[in-house]
């Protein structure tokens, strides 16, 4: 397994850890328009995720695509390993009353 692919493995475990949690990751096949690895929904929010070997940066597209989607006032998390960003946004969805 890639890098990046041990960092996806752990990311979809704790996805699929979440009740209420949906996630989808498009698979680019160069028909379409260019997403992020992972689309998701969580308790009614919307959020995305880039997932990245350690220490690697999204490139220069997913940059623009990033900011587009932070615009839409959707969450976005870059994740190389390190998933305490999106647990600690879990944790506060969570104790939101909606």
């Amino acid at each position: 397994m890639t890098p990046e692919g041990r960092v996806k493995s752990r990311i979809s475990k704790f996805l699929k850890s979440l009740d209420g949690c949906f996630y989808d990751m498009p698979v680019p096949s160069g028909f379409g328009k260019s997403t992020l690895d992972y689309v998701c929904s969580y308790r009614g929010f919307a959020f995305y995720i880039e997932a990245k070997a350690p220490g690697k940066e999204p490139t220069p597209r997913q940059k623009i695509i990033i900011r587009n989607i932070e615009a839409s006032g959707a969450k976005v998390f870059v994740i190389d390993g390190d998933l305490s960003e999106l647990e600690a946004w879990v944790a506060q969805v969570r104790s939101t009353k909606r």
